[in-house]
């Protein structure tokens, strides 16, 4: 099990789980979404996910696991990055939810285009070297030009569903290092790819390969409002299925 540890002590620990309550422009869209605390669903899985990561940011949980139990409540791993943190923190869960277990928490970098040390732009747009959000069903592992590495396939139309001709695939880098944070008071950037740190690459990518998926969170308003995986239509339509 890999816990990375955060570089400034117990204090950090309540960013994560606070930050929903403190930044104004995630509370103001979450409130536009009315995701307001009190009205978030209830669900086991929820409720296990928040449970087994009480250091992120329960209403990012809330909603990874309100987009999962719309497109396949019976996978059995999932991956969450939270892209409103800064990417010093460790800001990516890998949950095992067959055993119900927290497998990695981990730093992860953004596109060089979203931003320096906070992410705050994204994309779906080739060449844009831009990270994307929403959900992602993972794909099958390689050996690449950035070492080992996984295929996503973006599931929400007009936000990331060309993740995969964009080649955004989650890879090793000696760019994500507590060394490179010291050096550059950030991580390094990709392209676009949600890259880790390569000592763990393999062991991470192992662990949610072959149809599991991956939710990557900002407070992006307009797509809280129209993503279909967070307010699915039918709890019967699994749509990352068809």
């Amino acid at each position: 099990m890999s816990y990375y540890k955060l570089r400034h002590g117990v204090g950090c620990l309540l960013t994560g789980a606070l930050a929903l309550f403190t930044s104004p422009l995630q509370a103001g869209d979450f409130m536009d979404q009315a995701y307001s605390p009190r009205q978030f669903d209830h669900s086991p899985l929820a409720q296990e996910l928040t449970r087994l990561a009480p250091q992120a940011n329960p209403g990012v949980l809330h909603l990874a696991a309100r987009a999962l139990d719309c497109a396949d409540p019976g996978a059995e791993r999932l991956a969450v990055i939270d892209f409103s943190l800064p990417s010093t923190e460790p800001r990516l869960w890998v949950f095992d939810l067959a055993r119900t277990r927290l497998m990695f928490r981990e730093l992860v970098s953004h596109g060089q285009g979203s931003g320096d040390n906070m992410a705050t732009t994204f994309s779906n747009i080739p060449e844009s070297h831009q990270s994307s959000i929403g959900l992602f069903r993972t794909l099958n592992s390689y050996q690449g030009s950035n070492g080992y590495s996984l295929r996503l396939k973006g599931l929400e139309p007009g936000v990331n569903d060309r993740a995969y001709d964009r080649a955004i695939v989650m890879h090793g880098a000696d760019y994500v290092s507590e060394e490179f944070i010291d050096k550059a008071g950030r991580l390094g950037r990709s392209h676009g790819c949600p890259a880790v740190r390569q000592e763990v690459a393999r062991p991470l990518i192992d662990s949610i390969k072959n149809q599991q998926y991956l939710f990557t969170y900002y407070p992006d308003r307009e797509w809280l409002r129209q993503s279909s995986y967070l307010s699915c239509p039918d709890e019967n339509s699994h749509f990352a299925m068809q």
